[in-house]
């Protein structure tokens, strides 16, 4: 696996967000692409802006997701680590060398044209809507990816997000195994269970 099976995930990393983010990396894997993010390494030692630059220089696709840019409820200030992200993804796309002008990426907000009102400088963009609802997000991923790589075998979006239900119900049985609980893992231990239960359901 390398660049060309590499998917930089932008998106939030707060508890609320957890069920989509563990749907979001579970339809990566089961796709046949490598999910990559900055939760990936804790390195004290690398600057955070630094790791992100090296992922997204590592990574053919990316998924971005902008639909938590609200008001934070302690600070009174927007979120736009996200819209930063896609920027930086975008500037590498557009000013890279050859290879990385190969990249590509999916867009999700919320509602679909919701962006407008604080990024309308990606208005040209096909940007896709989940509602917050995980069967969205991931028919949107799984689309998306079957066009990044056309010849593929890749189940429909709906039948990827039944054996989600079913990855999520086994969870915690196989978090338990591990000697991990499901409010605890981390991104790699999410990946490395996502890889183990791909293996043991494989269809």
């Amino acid at each position: 696996m390398g660049y060309d099976e590499n998917v930089f995930i932008n998106c939030p990393f707060d508890g609320e967000y957890g069920p989509l983010f563990q749907a979001l990396v579970f339809s990566v894997q089961l796709c046949g692409f490598v999910p990559r993010s900055a939760l990936e390494l804790v390195d004290g030692s690398e600057v955070r802006i630094g790791k992100i630059v090296r992922i997204i220089a590592e990574s053919r696709y990316g998924i971005h997701d902008l639909s938590r840019t609200e008001l934070d409820s302690e600070s009174g200030l927007p979120r736009f680590n996200m819209p930063l992200e896609l920027g930086l993804f975008l500037g590498a796309k557009f000013y890279g060398a050859e290879i990385h002008q190969r990249k590509a990426a999916v867009i999700f907000d919320f509602h679909r044209y919701r962006y407008q009102q604080f990024c309308s400088d990606i208005a040209g963009q096909d940007i896709r809507a989940h509602s917050g609802n995980e069967r969205e997000l991931i028919r949107g991923i799984r689309d998306s990816l079957a066009t990044w790589r056309p010849y593929a075998e890749i189940p429909s979006g709906s039948v990827i997000y039944a054996r989600y239900r079913r990855f999520v119900r086994r969870l915690p049985r196989m978090a338990t195994d591990a000697s991990l609980r499901v409010r605890e893992l981390t991104f790699n231990d999410l990946t490395r269970l996502v890889g183990e239960w791909l293996i043991i359901e494989p269809g």
